[in-house]
């Protein structure tokens, strides 16, 4: 910071406070992209399209506020400030599709029907007449001079252009604050999905800056009032305030899709990578490598390398010593395993055992064949006990002992 910046007052200073429309308007579209399939898939669903509409009215709203956009509208339709009554309506809309959203997911269960459509008949007729009385507010004012960044203040005392300004404010700031109190109550709830709450916690805090917009945006219209000059407050931190709470919010409906699909596929991954020590073990007995699939999504190289393991299983069966597996759980329980562990640990070393000895003698002698059902279920519990072999061998020397002993005696 430069001398100059740490001498200069408050309007100097935050002249250059200034965040882009694109940024928020991008991520507002990366989440409406997210969540269409399924608004989509159901349609019927009032709380995916109460979602669909807010996203949709928070696009319009960065992509008709920008400076570069309102210039151009004033332009084309020829009409100074005509952008202003249009991005007010649009700032209403979303504003009830806040409400809209909280009332069906407040009311969305099926005793509360009746109760949600006067709910919504009553934010849709309210806010509805808040959009006519902007426009026919504006086409009483006289507003000549265009202005693009600062309408709002520069008009603050101009007969029908203040009601206007004060009357959108007043139905955005009553939207914001219900909305974000919902939200925050919601956050409290039992149960949640940590992702979704995570979401959550993004959109209150997204709620709760938007005040900041409608607070900076009352301070410089008043001062102006007053004879008092604070319309940096209306031009950089209100703008500013807006973008990043359009963000946070985007971001607070990316979340739960993105954290819940990415903790799927590392779930994936990571199930796939514990599986390997026992299709390595397998591999002699599959008499193939596994097979590789580069291209392949991870729902389906984990599937594969399941069924090569499980194939691998039903040819070694024959050869699985059952009284070893016994005497091998009752070893890993004596060392201190969990009763699931000790399982695990058993059967990690009969298959060991199986696959070490190779073909037995006795395969054709009619003995019945070996219950493979915990083996064929449970690949992922033995797999990750195979990563332990020091307790391996600890359990198959302790369960080696009562035959080694027998033999002695004999």
């Amino acid at each position: 910071m430069t001398p100059l910046q740490l001498t200069a007052g408050p309007a100097e200073f935050f002249t250059g406070l200034y965040v882009s429309f694109w940024l928020p308007g991008l991520v507002l579209t990366a989440a409406l992209a997210i969540k269409l399939p399924s608004i989509l898939k159901l349609w019927r669903d009032p709380l995916l399209r109460a979602v669909g509409g807010l996203l949709l009215f928070a696009c319009a709203v960065f992509v008709f506020a920008a400076p570069a956009t309102i210039s151009w509208t004033n332009r084309v339709t020829g009409v100074p400030n005509i952008a202003a009554p249009w991005v007010y309506s649009l700032i209403t809309a979303l504003g009830a599709s806040w409400l809209l959203l909280v009332v069906h997911w407040r009311n969305g269960r099926t005793e509360r029907r009746a109760q949600t459509r006067r709910a919504t008949r009553w934010v849709v007729s309210v806010y509805a007449a808040v959009v006519v009385a902007l426009w026919v507010l504006f086409a009483l004012a006289d507003v000549p001079v265009e202005q693009v960044r600062d309408l709002d203040t520069y008009y603050a005392n101009t007969p029908f252009m203040r009601e206007e300004i004060v009357l959108y404010l007043i139905a955005h700031t009553v939207a914001c604050t219900i909305t974000a109190r919902l939200v925050w109550n919601w956050i409290r709830t039992d149960g949640l999905d940590a992702w979704l709450r995570w979401g959550l916690r993004f959109l209150g805090v997204g709620y709760a800056t938007n005040l900041l917009f409608s607070a900076a945006k009352f301070t410089a219209i008043v001062a102006r009032w007053t004879g008092h000059d604070l319309d940096w407050l209306n031009a950089n931190i209100a703008p500013s305030a807006a973008c990043i709470a359009a963000t946070l919010v985007a971001i607070g409906f990316i979340v739960p899709h993105a954290g819940q699909y990415l903790q799927e596929r590392w779930q994936v991954r990571r199930r796939h990578r514990s599986l390997k020590p026992l299709a390595r073990l397998l591999r002699g007995v599959a008499g193939r490598r596994e097979p590789l699939a580069l291209r392949a999504t991870p729902e389906i190289r984990l599937i594969r390398r399941e069924t090569y393991i499980r194939d691998a299983l039903l040819q070694l069966s024959r050869h699985l010593d059952e009284d070893l597996r016994g005497r091998s759980y009752g070893a890993a329980l004596a060392v201190g395993a969990e009763r699931d562990r000790a399982q695990a640990l058993a059967a990690a070393v009969t298959i060991q055992d199986a696959v070490e000895a190779g073909p037995r003698a006795t395969d054709g002698d009619g003995t019945t064949a070996p219950d493979t059902t915990y083996l064929l279920q449970e690949i992922q519990a033995v797999s990750e006990v195979l990563r332990s072999p020091d307790e391996i061998t600890a359990v198959r020397a302790r369960a080696a002992v009562p035959a080694e002993s027998m033999s002695t005696h004999e």
